[in-house]
């Protein structure tokens, strides 16, 4: 197949944010039941019913593509193509009434990422980027800052929780050495980053579901994504990931981990 990814995918792609976005949109804000999965993460009805429903999409148009899903697993992961769905990232966000979740939905060719989409249903927004190639907000051309030091840099991570287990002072070195530290910010963080907003995101404790998707619009947007030895993110994820408007930003952030 040619690997004009834009040509294949791109109406898929949001065929699918629109069927995700108008469960989320049905479920935000309003009562729902939380239940805690075996790693005590919570999940809801918005999950499970946004991920069936771009499961049976993707099996009915690429029925020989490999997905992989949060709630549901994977299935014919050694595909050519694999569809990589979180249905809802930041599930805790979603149920505290917080518009920092997303639906998240890569596509990995050949195990790199290569085709990524971020919706967020409440505010209307999406994210699309091909990696390497250009990424777009709703429709439009973005692209990420210009490269900052580490002390100019905005940053943004994940909870405490995502470092202590003996990098909780060296994380609090990064968030000092920076300009600006935000916490929490979910996939919306990376599409900030894709516009220029944040400069820089660092995260561990993921699964290939939190990055595929995301990996291909940082890049498209001219940043830089590896994980903390700075190598590429691939269906092998380790689990932690650098994000920055330059490789060169992303080098000083993971120095402080001794990386």
């Amino acid at each position: 197949m040619s690997t004009d990814y834009e040509k294949h995918f791109a109406r898929f792609f949001d065929e699918a944010a629109d069927a995700a976005r108008a469960v989320a949109l049905k479920y935000f804000r309003r009562e729902i039941t939380v239940t805690d999965k075996e790693d005590m993460s919570p999940v809801t009805a918005a999950d499970r019913e946004i991920e069936q429903q771009l499961r049976e999409a993707i099996g009915r148009v690429f029925p020989s593509h490999g997905i992989i899903g949060e709630e549901y697993g994977g299935e014919n992961v050694g595909a050519e193509f694999v569809w990589v769905i979180d249905p809802i990232d930041g599930t805790k966000s979603f149920i505290t009434g917080r518009p920092q979740f997303g639906t998240i939905i890569g596509l990995v060719h050949e195990g790199n990422p290569a085709v990524g989409l971020i919706d967020q249903a409440f505010t209307g927004e999406r994210w699309f980027g091909v990696a390497g190639q250009f990424a777009r907000h709703n429709g439009r051309p973005i692209r990420v800052a210009q490269p900052r030091r580490l002390e100019e840099a905005r940053l943004c991570t994940g909870p405490l929780s995502m470092f202590d287990d003996g990098e909780l002072e060296k994380y609090r070195s990064l968030c000092r050495a920076v300009k600006c530290a935000q916490y929490n910010g979910e996939c919306y963080a990376y599409g900030l980053l894709a516009m220029g907003w944040f400069d820089l995101v660092m995260e561990r404790g993921l699964n290939i579901h939190d990055v595929a998707g995301v990996v291909p619009i940082v890049t498209g947007a001219g940043g830089f994504t590896g994980d903390w030895n700075l190598d590429p993110v691939t269906l092998d994820f380790g689990g932690s990931i650098v994000a920055a408007s330059s490789r060169d930003l992303a080098r000083q952030a993971v120095g402080i981990f001794g990386r």
